[in-house]
């Protein structure tokens, strides 16, 4: 059975990623990319579809795990009745093929260890072809070759590979579980000590680019590390989760394939990256976006493939049970094909704040942002899916029309204060008779709040992005009754709900958790409006919902206290960064009034 998701930790080498459970298990595995199909599935599934786990074969009376600091090296401690034994798991960032290394270290007495190992290639489904090489096994599967080495004897059974062996104080006991193309040579093996001393230096390099101190630098440093891991090196793109199909209701069917780029993070990202003094992440982001959002403007997409790719079919895997009994389990997101107007905003704020940060510009791309505002000309009134990717009915959403006023806003801002070419009169007038429409629709006098779309009685959390944007002022009364209204009928016990799921809206059955990014946006607006003690003790509070070594969820259900939803999430930990800023900013201002 799968750990709770709060009990997994995140390894990769920015270009895939693992799952780690506490009790030693590696129960998700896409090799070579994030994308690729799993190798280990249990987390979706059971143990007949796929995993690696190593752990004392006695019982263990404590577990205890931490992250390296500065690095994504993780250490997991289990005490015994006869010592204590720690595994060090890694993925190697430089190497050409893909690696998992994991070093069984005993620190105290002496342990007994097994390593229990269960390959299944095309998510759990397919066991590969296993033979005996001279110091381990090589596994092969059609497109996909693996070889485990380790100095300890391995035997066959039921399809699985076990290694049954004692540690002493002071040994070391590497395993190392390389990737390659079947139909290419075998790589040669890495050395696992010298692998970790290599990865561990790269991880405090770069850790130590951050330019963020103060109280919150520890919280902020791991965010900023998972958001790393979570970046396709080659491209540049950041998925939203390393996982797919993780519910954001136990049993429930909302469940998605995270395991892609979306546009709409892509300010949020950027803000993060840049404000930590990350800017060739930044930059590498921002250029990703661009060529991915290249073509026909009527073709732009809410999220695309790490490398850009556009057809991402959703597809059901119906041999795997889902987590925790949650079906279907989906791969591939059909959300790519809606339309999505806040995309707009979504990519010219990108590009504005850009420019205010002084990344490097590329000329060419003010032309495709043009025409793309220029077709929001002609679709802007249209209905569509929102920013939650409802599978219901397209609808008036307040949160698109705002994003569509922010493409208009800043292209008028990009020809006024950087002197770039476009019809400025037209695309005023359009912004203002945008921000007109807002005012006077999607306002609801008897709510004293914006509401989810024309009609609705409702607010919705995305509305608490239009402080951000500008939208209106922070001291408006309509956004402080928007700011009370999402604070009074959306949060439980002090988290925030995105909206009031009613299948007539989202077209799935009612139920999910509290949505954590939509908790840091709250803590947000109430910074802005200056209810700063509020938004502190909000902040702070989800902070201590990060598990044992830092990392967040997309949700988390107040009632069962356990995370849901994907895992770690990326928009989750960027949300945490930037609040943190707001926050550390306004005690700036606030001590230099002081002075």
């Amino acid at each position: 059975m799968a750990c709770r998701i709060e009990d997994y930790a995140l390894i990769g080498d920015c270009q895939s990623s693992a799952l780690v459970g506490k009790n030693g298990s590696i129960d998700w595995l896409c090799l070579p990319r994030f994308d690729s199909d799993a190798c280990f599935a249990a987390l979706l599934g059971d143990e007949e579809n796929g995993f690696w786990k190593i752990a004392p074969t006695s019982a263990v009376a404590s577990v205890r795990r931490r992250y390296r600091d500065g690095t994504l090296t993780l250490e997991t401690e289990f005490t015994t009745d006869t010592g204590t034994v720690v595994i060090i798991d890694f993925m190697p960032i430089s190497d050409p093929t893909p690696d998992l290394v994991r070093i069984v270290t005993c620190t105290k007495g002496c342990v007994n260890v097994e390593s229990e190992l269960a390959i299944r290639t095309g998510y759990g489904i397919d066991v590969p072809w296993v033979q005996h090489i001279e110091g381990g096994i090589r596994a092969i599967q059609g497109p996909d070759c693996f070889r485990l080495v380790a100095p300890v004897p391995m035997r066959g059974k039921n399809y699985r590979t076990y290694s049954t062996f004692t540690v002493r104080e002071g040994e070391r006991v590497p395993f190392v579980l390389g990737w390659w193309p079947s139909n290419t040579e075998q790589p040669p093996p890495i050395d696992a000590e010298e692998a970790l001393m290599d990865n561990d230096a790269y991880w405090l390099r770069w850790s130590s680019r951050c330019r963020i101190a103060g109280p919150y630098a520890e919280p902020i440093q791991r965010s900023l590390l998972t958001l790393k891991a979570l970046t396709y090196a080659p491209t540049g793109g950041i998925v939203a989760a390393a996982t797919t199909s993780l519910p954001e209701s136990l049993g429930g069917v909302r469940n998605w394939d995270y395991r892609y780029c979306w546009v709409r993070d892509a300010t949020f990202t950027l803000y993060a990256l840049v404000s930590a003094g990350y800017t060739d992440e930044a930059l590498a982001f921002r250029n990703w976006m661009l060529r991915a959002a290249a073509g026909m403007p009527e073709q732009l997409q809410i999220l695309y493939g790490i490398a850009g790719e556009r057809r991402l079919v959703e597809v059901e895997l119906r041999w795997l049970r889902g987590y925790e009994n949650s079906q279907p389990v989906r791969i591939g997101n059909a959300a790519s094909t809606q339309l999505q107007l806040d995309v707009y905003g979504e990519l010219m704020d990108t590009w504005h704040l850009s420019l205010l940060s002084g990344l490097v510009h590329n000329a060419d791309s003010w032309g495709l942002l043009r025409a793309l505002v220029r077709h929001l000309e002609d679709v802007w009134r249209q209905p569509d899916f929102g920013i939650w990717e409802v599978r219901g009915e397209p609808r008036h959403f307040t949160h698109s029309k705002v994003m569509c006023w922010v493409a208009f806003d800043r292209a008028v801002q990009a020809i006024e204060q950087f002197g770039l070419d476009g019809p400025v009169d037209r695309w005023r007038a359009i912004r203002d008779e945008i921000h007109a429409w807002v005012c006077r629709e999607a306002w609801d006098d008897q709510l004293g709040s914006f509401t989810q779309f024309p009609g609705s009685k409702e607010p919705d959390a995305s509305l608490l992005l239009m402080l951000q944007v500008g939208f209106l002022p922070p001291t408006d009364p309509r956004m402080i009754g928007t700011v009370d209204a999402v604070e009074r009928l959306l949060t439980h016990d002090g988290l925030v709900h995105r909206y009031v799921t009613k299948a007539s809206v989202d077209g799935l059955p009612r139920g999910e958790g509290s949505f954590l990014a939509c908790s840091f946006w709250l803590a947000d607006a109430l910074v802005l409006v200056g209810r700063v003690d509020d938004a502190r003790a909000l902040f702070e509070r989800l902070v201590q919902l990060c598990n044992d070594v830092g990392l967040l969820s997309e949700e988390y259900d107040p009632i069962g206290k356990r995370m849901l939803g994907n895992f770690p999430q990326a928009l989750s930990h960027v949300a945490l960064v930037n609040t943190a800023l707001y926050l550390s900013r306004y005690e700036g201002r606030r001590e230099e009034a002081a002075q």
